[in-house]
């Protein structure tokens, strides 16, 4: 008699990361603590990262352990190489067999007067962090012949956004350096992909959604008609990260509500 597995039962073998270790930066709060809470749901342990990560509770540890999966803290700023380059040692050292590179920030002023400083300083947290710690996470997953790495790019890896140079510039660049790494480790096992977030009701676009005007103007071009929630982005990382992704590589994967269908 033919061995028939279940929709559920394949649905559940599918997207399971059960006995995988995975890593999410920027994980206390927003988009990476959905990202870490969704993994944690399907099976993984988590290492959780951030610039101000308590080793006692927090909001990512109870979500993490209630669901009976180990957590781990760690804490690194994101804007000193020095700090970035001894975690992704850390890390290469681990076994990580999924890493989430979502820590970075946002820094608002008009290109005529947007600082060195803060130019600096975006690109070092989106960009410089994120090729550092794939590169030698992403050196040890090879060598085991197997891994995902998913980078948070933005809706403004596809257009130039207003009053954020420095924020468009660092998210083109991961695009284009999530498609050069997938070029040269898929073959090695490691899919690298993306996720391209639209408008979502984090930290980062408080200011944006308490300007009535603006965030009615936003709203008007997003086809769902409303603003993004964490667990949106969460689930299209989790896909990413899923066997059911093994042949995905290289995208830039838009959760946007269709915007950019408009």
């Amino acid at each position: 008699m033919t061995n028939v597995t279940t929709p559920s039962r394949y649905a559940e073998s599918l997207f399971s990361l059960e006995g995988k270790l995975a890593v999410v930066t920027g994980a206390s709060q927003g988009i990476g603590l959905a990202i870490a809470e969704s993994l944690a749901r399907a099976g993984a342990d988590i290492i959780g990262v951030s610039y101000d990560m308590p080793e006692g509770a927090s909001a990512v540890r109870t979500v993490v352990e209630a669901l009976g999966r180990k957590f781990t803290p760690l804490c690194a700023d994101f804007s000193v190489r020095e700090q970035v380059t001894e975690l992704a040692e850390d890390l290469a050292g681990r076994g990580v067999d999924i890493l989430i590179n979502n820590g970075g920030t946002i820094r608002r002023a008009p290109a005529a007067e947007h600082s060195d400083e803060d130019f600096d300083y975006v690109v070092d947290v989106n960009l410089r962090s994120t090729f550092i710690l794939s590169r030698e996470v992403g050196r040890s997953m090879m060598q085991r012949g197997q891994g995902k790495i998913v980078n948070t790019a933005s809706l403004l890896s596809f257009q130039g956004g207003v009053n954020v140079p420095g924020y468009a510039a660092s998210k083109s660049a991961v695009a284009g350096l999530t498609k050069a790494l997938a070029n040269e480790w898929a073959p090695k096992g490691v899919n690298v992909n993306a996720v391209a977030p639209g408008y979502v009701a984090t930290a980062n676009t408080k200011d944006l959604r308490a300007d009535a005007e603006r965030s009615r103007e936003i709203l008007d071009r997003i086809p769902a008609g409303r603003w993004a929630q964490p667990e949106d982005i969460a689930g299209a990382v989790l896909f990413l990260c899923s066997h059911a992704a093994d042949y995905v590589h290289g995208i830039i994967l838009p959760v946007d509500g269709g915007w950019l269908a408009r």
